[in-house]
């Protein structure tokens, strides 16, 4: 069906194969009214809008969808492209639809390209539609294979861009979701357009093949078959087709055609496990394997659930022959992934039935939020996405056989910090396949790893940062030297308050009162004395400041130097132009913010905004400052948004941004209760943008104040 018309009979008739009288009736209801709202538009096709609906459905039957997700694929686009809102859809259809279709129209809104600020919110927003309701991606990638299909009607720059998109983002999502079927095809057709030449190339290989392999295949199915009837065992054997694009892959890496032994492939399909390796050692008793050929992922299965024998032997006239042997339960897992779950079969709520086992097998899911969760730079993100999660990956064990997905490069270091953090910070060595492995190691496919662990250990070693090789890894380990160094901050405080509460002859006694104590906190917006020793010791306050005391304010101001720079800096300070500064990261300025300059000891001046409560027993060291006209470079400036509802709003908050140009470099939920509180970093170039920004940001529903941050 992929280039005929469809009408909704197709449909219906692949829909009785699974569902009921009731749940049909109400996807009908959903037809006509997509086709209503659809009327009168057309597809660069020169079909009637409404086909391309009616396809991702049909795609989504051979997944077997249930009927929430049908309906959606039928609405997925009636928000975008009609009159339609949400709201009436969740009066129509009701919640869980409305916020399906709503999931699926938030990610068609971005208009991807290579740039890497699309990319980076092109991700951002996969990833909240996965963390919220995996059938979002389903529809998605549904949506897309169909828009694949046709791509034909689009004009070459668009066929490239939508081709690029598909093979680097949504073909490998497909395949961490071990939808192999969908990922196979989407990037056959990626291929095709992306690099035509090469695609005809393969295409032309197997055509003047075809006859040849298909005589082989089919000697060598009869043959086993008619092993497997002499011994009892009911099968049944299928040809292989290898994909397109796996092909060009191995012809791109330097492989001849003829050298290519998976393209005789075949896979044998039985009713229990254990007659998958009944199946194995009577295939093995007559054709000689390769034995480096050999995977077991029934006993351990890969994180995407799939699960198969692989073998390869010497079959017929000397060939190679790939084959696999599943149970039909595991061929279903193995061809449509996470989608073979869909609960209608015990009549489960699909939503929860599937996220719990995205929970518990899908670790893709937990290394996305990981790498969200990371403060990270749009760029860095965006890499470390692509690298660490939709590339090609290797899978791990531990001795009880629990298997961990880990980048090519992975070491025992991000092997014990994929566990747990405790299990890594306690480290002492690691035992690769029964061998003592250095902890520079690099793990290897299958490898079975047991992490050796001292309680009384102090720690990660600071050198194990340039080891790891992911970044969830390097954040633990600089996590836990934080911790440690917040300890020595409090100490070093600590001793400093005290040398200057005896310099101003005040009893510390006077100073710990209750009162004064509360003054302080109040002042400083702090919660307790631990907070004012850490503030002194990490230098955002100064012992003085704390103290209160005007007597001896006076520093030796005329012996400070400033360094001079080679060009003009954003920043004037007095009348000078090139004078090294930093920005304060306390109360961060923009451009357009009134500053002023402080004169540091050992760092030049540091740029703060006036009205800055760090500065305001410091004038001996204020210096005046202005900013230069013309200011190109981007300032960090931190915004919190406090929400009146539990409703997730980071897309928003995105989207919201995106809209005005305006870059974001962490986007955070840091309370999450009833009333959602998030902190956001953006970059901008003038105080009027952060100021355009935050109130846009006011506008969105649910959203109670916006306001900028000052430590």
């Amino acid at each position: 069906m992929n280039n005929r018309t469809i009408c909704y009979d197709d449909l219906k008739k692949e829909l009785e194969l699974y569902l009921d009288e009731n749940d049909i009736k109400e996807i009908e209801k959903a037809y006509l009214y997509a086709k209503e709202k659809h009327k009168g538009q057309y597809r660069k096709t020169g079909e009637e809008y409404i086909v391309h609906p009616l396809f991702v459905a049909q795609i989504l039957t051979s997944i077997r969808a249930d009927k929430e997700t049908i309906i959606a694929a039928l609405l997925h686009d009636v928000i975008e492209d009609t009159e339609t809102s949400k709201n009436e859809i969740k009066n129509t259809f009701g919640d869980v639809v409305a916020n399906l279709v709503d999931g699926v129209t938030k990610i068609n809104n971005i208009n991807v390209s290579t740039d890497n600020e699309y990319l980076t919110s092109y991700y951002k927003k996969i990833i909240v539609g996965m963390s919220e309701d995996v059938r979002v991606i389903i529809i998605k990638l549904a949506d897309r294979l169909h828009n694949m299909r046709t791509l034909y009607a689009l004009d070459h720059d668009k066929q490239k861009r939508k081709a690029k998109e598909t093979l680097e983002i949504l073909a490998p999502i497909a395949h961490r979701l071990g939808m192999s079927k969908i990922k196979s095809e989407l990037e056959d057709l990626s291929l095709k357009y992306l690099k035509p030449e090469a695609y005809r190339d393969v295409v032309e290989k197997l055509n003047n093949t075809k006859k040849e392999r298909e005589e082989y295949v089919k000697k060598m199915m009869d043959e086993v078959s008619a092993l497997l009837k002499e011994n009892g065992i009911k099968h049944e054997i299928k040809g292989r087709a290898k994909s397109i694009y796996s092909i060009y892959k191995k012809l791109d890496k330097g492989r001849s055609f003829n050298d290519i032994y998976d393209l005789l492939a075949i896979r044998i399909l039985v009713e229990k496990e254990q007659e998958c390796y009944l199946t194995l050692g009577l295939i093995h008793s007559k054709y000689k394997p390769i034995s480096k050929r050999f995977k077991d992922f029934i006993a351990m299965p890969k994180t995407n659930l799939y699960q198969t024998l692989h073998t390869t032997v010497f079959g017929p006239f000397g060939n190679l022959f790939e084959i696999q042997i599943r149970t039909y339960d595991m061929d279903e897992i193995a061809e449509n992934g996470i989608a073979s779950h869909w609960a209608y079969k015990e009549k489960k709520d699909a939503a929860v039935e599937m996220q719990n086992i995205t929970e518990q097998k899908l670790q893709f899911y937990k290394s996305i939020i990981e790498l969200r969760d990371d403060k990270l730079t749009s760029e860095d993100f965006v890499e470390k996405v692509k690298n660490e999660v939709l590339n090609n990956n290797i899978y791990v064990y531990t001795p009880k056989g629990d298997v961990f997905e880990l980048p090519i490069g992975a070491t025992p270091i991000d092997f014990a910090y994929k566990i747990h953090s405790q299990v890594g910070d306690k480290m002492t060595g690691a035992i690769v396949n029964n061998n003592m492995v250095p902890l520079t190691y690099e793990l290897k496919d299958s490898d079975i790893v047991k992490i050796i662990t001292n309680n009384n250990s102090k720690g990660p070693s600071r050198e194990w940062i340039n080891i790891a090789k992911t970044t969830s890894a390097k954040n633990k380990i600089k996590s836990f030297f934080n911790r440690t160094t917040k300890e020595d901050y409090i100490e070093e405080g600590k001793n400093l308050l005290e040398k200057e509460l005896r310099r101003k002859k005040i009893p510390l006694s006077d100073f710990m009162s209750e009162e004064n104590l509360k003054k302080v906190f109040d002042h400083f917006k702090l919660d307790s004395l631990e907070d004012i020793y850490l503030n002194i010791g990490n230098n955002k306050f100064s012992a003085k400041s704390i103290v209160k005391n005007d007597s001896d304010k006076k520093e030796e101001k005329k012996e400070l130097k400033v360094i001079v720079k080679s060009s003009d800096n954003d920043i004037v300070v007095g009348d000078t132009k090139n004078i090294e500064t930093t920005i304060a990261s306390c109360c961060e300025p923009v451009p357009g913010d009134e500053i002023v300059g402080y004169i540091t000891k050992t760092n030049g001046i540091r740029i703060h905004r006036k009205g800055c409560t760090n500065i305001e027993f410091l004038d001996d060291r204020i210096i005046e400052a202005t900013w230069n006209p013309n200011i190109d470079s981007k300032y960090k400036s931190e915004i919190i948004i406090h929400t009146t509802s539990k409703e997730n709003i980071i897309v928003d908050i995105v989207q919201t941004a995106a809209s005005i140009g305006i870059a974001l470099e962490n986007v955070n939920l840091i309370n999450k209760t009833n009333n959602n509180v998030y902190s956001v970093s953006v970059l901008v170039t003038s105080l009027t943008d952060l100021e355009k920004y935050m109130t846009n940001l006011s506008k969105i529903k649910y959203v109670n104040d916006v306001e900028r941050i000052m430590r």
